[in-house]
């Protein structure tokens, strides 16, 4: 007996000594009520399924032990709603109408700096769109709209790609590079210059190798599309619906 006590003593002693994530989520999204999430993680290049929940009256909440720090995605049935990082300690996710946001901890509060920035970026440029409608009403000649706003896109495309390198550059040693060079990388030249200054850990990370060969062979950046990066398109109930539909995203 008092080994069976002494076992489960260490057991209890080993699990409070290991790393434990916590998240706790709340959504204003009202379809999403009644919805199973799952928290997926990419282990040896397949996507597994670390936890799972269902969203009550807007709350929803994952938690467990940690081996290791892993860049996630949120999903709900097989379409991904937004990343984060599942490290120890207490993260906080808030889905509403406006925006995704993940908080809590370092590497998520990093992450969302980036894509806040990113989003930004992505706005400036899609208002060019608008901006040209608009100088067309205002009877300014199309050339010379051209020329405006092609100058300024290219400046805007510049800012964005000096945003991505210089975050994946600055995160070569822990999960947020990987995603970041992989999903967000625009241009060949622009991977092959992060490869070149990248450290080997970096260069050995699987999903990685796997992305830089795709790059070598084809000449293309992505294979796929890009997972969702939080706050480019509101998760609202229209996009939830057509999710649950089986329609993935609203245009």
């Amino acid at each position: 007996m008092k080994k069976v006590f002494y076992l489960i003593a260490c057991v209890a002693l080993l699990a409070s000594c290991a790393d434990q994530y916590n998240i706790q989520g709340s959504s204003t999204v009202s379809v999403l009520d009644g919805s199973k999430l799952y928290l997926k993680v990419l282990k040896d290049t397949d996507l597994t399924s670390l936890d799972s929940c269902e969203v009550v009256h807007g709350q929803f909440h994952f938690a467990g032990l940690l081996d290791t720090t892993y860049m996630a995605s949120l999903y709900m049935g097989e379409q991904s709603i937004m990343p984060l990082v599942v490290e120890k300690g207490d993260i906080v996710i808030r889905i509403d109408n406006a925006q995704q946001k993940v908080t809590g901890t370092a590497l998520n509060d990093v992450l969302y700096d980036f894509l806040d920035k990113h989003n930004r970026l992505q706005n400036q440029m899609a208002e060019l769109d608008h901006r040209f409608s608009q100088m067309l009403l205002d009877g300014i000649d199309e050339d010379e709209i051209n020329r405006t706003l092609s100058a300024e896109a290219a400046v805007i495309a510049q800012q964005e790609d000096s945003l991505v390198s210089d975050f994946v550059a600055a995160n070569f040693e822990n999960v947020l590079g990987p995603f970041v060079f992989i999903q967000m990388t625009s241009s060949v030249p622009q991977v092959e210059h992060l490869m070149s200054k990248a450290p080997e850990s970096f260069k050995r990370n699987e999903a990685v190798a796997e992305f830089y060969k795709h790059v070598t062979d084809t000449g293309l950046t992505h294979k796929v599309e890009p997972a969702p990066t939080a706050g480019s398109d509101a998760i609202d109930d229209a996009t939830i619906q057509n999710i649950l539909n089986g329609n993935g995203n609203a245009d």
